[in-house]
């Protein structure tokens, strides 16, 4: 087997100018980044436009997914980890017996997550004191889209391999399908065929669905990314190619994507529970109509800081990518610049959006949100969080490239401090018993982002990880 679908990526990685390689590597991954970050900032927006509640309905789920999507990162860390490595030593073996399994596994997981979310959906809306029709709403588009992740799962560890070779474009282009089909089809379900004139052609008849259109959207759009990914790899993509002889159970291959994939799906878990705690502290910060806009200026808050997100996580991509292969190209001093480097490029992404969030946040709001009181809560906590998106940018660029190497116990155990060391207990204490409102939440919120910012910079500026066995 070669790699001859993408004949110059490996010597293009390990041998290309350092900045320009980064650079142009990290854009596919920011595209689709941003087709992400859309998909979310529209749901949200259709939400908005419906009620409070569905907004509430919709940032649960939102971070429901993300849990699903930690627990898959137990495959797509160890698996780009390994491909890349492999890759960059040349061994296509490797590389393609890494991506059967990764994917084995993907359908394995996908299934069980799935079908438990869906049992787990009321004890997830009773945790946050999700009551009458938000409830309702709620429980229904957490089971809907437990069958979404399914797809999520297979779609997380082909493009996890697909990266490992250095190939952004294919993940790219299956997320602008998925991204195209999700607004459409959202659009269409949630206010029916009827209220678009220009679509009376249409052989069939949509009835308006409300927020859970949303979900339903989804769940195609996802279920549609998942069949391509898979009919490139069965075609045969950077080296690799699905083959019912090299997808059985591999003992050893599975146990080193473990062995790198589970402190990292660790490290997922613990934030998503940091995270989970952390809005049940503001879905307590008060009852009534306030406590309603404290949530909803909270999931809007979230769903645009994403931004910050998607550009720190699309140079974290090209930097995990780039150490692995040059870690396994037996270039430690390449390695050990990449991270820096993405840091950089992307630091300079974060000023830009600090400026952004610091003087736009009332526009933002009040485009968000047709309530006055979410204005009200959401503006003024959204401009301090402005000032806290260098460290959030550090802390992303430097785990993503230190995962890239295999080094996941680390960065597990600094985010175990930064979440529950800082951001919960500091939340509650401001948010609750100092009664800070919004504010006071995000207080641990700010401080877990700095912790976390600094501990992860010191950790790959040390190189101890450069000398890992995986």
């Amino acid at each position: 087997m070669s790699f001859e679908s993408e004949p110059s990526t490996e010597n293009h990685l390990l041998t290309g100018s350092l900045r320009k390689t980064v650079f142009f590597l990290a854009l596919p991954v920011l595209a689709e980044q941003f087709l992400s970050f859309c998909i979310g900032f529209y749901d949200t927006y259709l939400s908005g436009r419906i009620s409070s509640e569905a907004t509430s309905a919709i940032g649960l789920a939102a971070y429901v997914g993300w849990f699903a999507a930690l627990i898959f990162g137990l495959i797509g860390s160890g698996t780009t980890a390994l491909v890349s490595r492999a890759f960059g030593s040349g061994d296509s073996e490797q590389v393609n017996r890494v991506m059967n399994q990764s994917m084995l596994m993907a359908v394995i997981l996908g299934m069980i997550v799935g079908g438990s979310l869906y049992f787990l959906a009321p004890v997830f809306a009773g945790a946050l004191a999700l009551s009458g029709t938000t409830r309702t709403m709620a429980i229904y588009y957490l089971q809907v889209d437990g069958l979404g992740h399914f797809f999520t799962s297979i779609g997380i560890a082909g493009s996890a391999s697909m990266r490992g070779t250095g190939n952004m474009r294919t993940p790219l282009l299956v997320f602008s399908v998925i991204s195209f089909v999700n607004v459409i089809a959202s659009t269409l379900l949630v206010w029916g065929t009827g209220s678009f004139g220009y679509l009376d052609w249409l052989p069939i008849s949509i009835s308006p669905m409300g927020v859970n259109g949303i979900v339903w959207g989804t769940v195609t759009a996802k279920a549609i990314g998942a069949i391509l990914i898979i009919y490139f790899l069965l075609r045969g993509n950077s080296g690799m190619k699905i083959n019912r002889h090299v997808i059985l159970i591999h003992r050893e291959t599975i146990r080193r994507i473990l062995k790198i994939g589970i402190p990292a799906a660790i490290d997922g878990i613990v934030m998503w529970m940091g995270q989970f705690l952390f809005l049940m502290v503001i879905s307590h910060l008060a009852t009534g109509a306030i406590g309603t806009a404290n949530f909803a200026a909270h999931i809007i808050g979230m769903r645009v800081e994403a931004i910050t997100y998607l550009i720190a996580y699309a140079w974290g991509a090209a930097a995990a990518t780039m150490v692995g292969q040059s870690l396994g190209a037996e270039n430690q001093a390449r390695a050990r610049k990449v991270g820096n480097e993405a840091a950089l490029q992307s630091g300079l992404w974060g000023v830009l959006i600090s400026v952004v969030f610091l003087f736009g946040a009332k526009e933002i709001y009040h485009f968000m949100h047709k309530d006055i009181l979410v204005h009200q809560v959401g503006i003024f906590p959204f401009q301090i969080l402005a000032l806290v998106q260098i460290p959030l940018v550090l802390s992303i660029v430097y785990h993503c490239a230190l995962r890239g190497a295999g080094d996941t116990r680390v960065p597990m155990i600094i985010t175990i401090i930064g979440v529950f060391g800082f951001r919960v207990p500091l939340a509650w204490l401001f948010g609750i018993y100092f009664e800070g409102g919004l504010l006071g939440a995000w207080i641990g919120m700010y401080a877990d982002m700095v912790i976390r910012g600094v501990l992860l910079t010191a950790r790959y500026l040390s190189g101890k990880w450069t000398d890992l066995d995986i």
